[in-house]
């Protein structure tokens, strides 16, 4: 398959959408696409339906998690010192943002090609976590996105039955998160024990308890 011209296709097909191609340098070289999310449902549409693409499968949806960082180097700047123009370094921190990212994979099983990788991110991976579901699209997408939901936390736009899958509706934070952090017991343990009575007793010795 030939991505870019399937992305000329789609920019043709859906004006304003912002398409990036994203290469794959490893040796399966999978090369995907990512698409901003106010265009997206209108770019599946037409992979779905277009005569010559027919992606009519959805496989499977997948959910990363990116975490803000920090990055810090040298800048070298020229300043006055003591009456004199003088060539100084400075050490410079640049914050990134997170954000986090949903993948779709799809196929054609009309045209038998195939897959072709999707993406979208969120704006952050804090305020901002809303994307639109894909699940009106390909409804093999529907409990994919709810596992999603709930692990990452994405909130899906549209999608028809947003609720937790795995973990139980009073949970709170997402468990697929880089930076979540387990509690000291959990409540199916009537009995806290080896390895969960010594994060306990360290939780507490420290002055915390959840």
């Amino acid at each position: 398959m030939n991505l870019e011209a399937i992305k000329s296709e789609l920019e043709a097909a859906v004006p304003g959408c912002r398409l990036e191609l994203v290469a794959n340098p490893s040796p399966s070289g999978q090369h995907s696409l990512r698409i901003d999310s106010a265009h997206a449902v209108a770019v599946a549409l037409t992979l779905r339906d277009a005569p010559g693409l027919r992606f009519d499968l959805c496989s499977n949806v997948t959910g990363i998690d990116w975490p803000g960082k920090q990055t810090t180097e040298k800048v070298k700047l020229h300043k006055l010192v003591d009456g004199t123009q003088q060539e100084v370094e400075e050490l410079r921190t640049t914050t990134t943002p997170g954000s986090l990212e949903v993948v779709y994979h799809l196929f054609s099983i009309e045209k038998k090609h195939g897959p072709i990788v999707l993406r979208m991110s969120t704006i952050d991976r804090d305020a901002n976590v809303h994307l639109p579901s894909l699940t009106p699209v390909w409804r093999s997408a529907e409990l994919q996105e709810r596992e999603i939901f709930d692990l990452f936390g994405v909130v899906f736009d549209g999608h028809p039955d947003l609720r937790r899958l795995l973990m139980w509706d009073e949970f709170v934070d997402h468990p697929m998160r880089r930076d979540y952090v387990g509690p000291d017991d959990y409540e199916y343990e009537p009995t806290a024990h080896d390895e969960v009575l010594r994060r306990a007793n360290q939780h507490l010795s420290e002055g915390g308890g959840r």
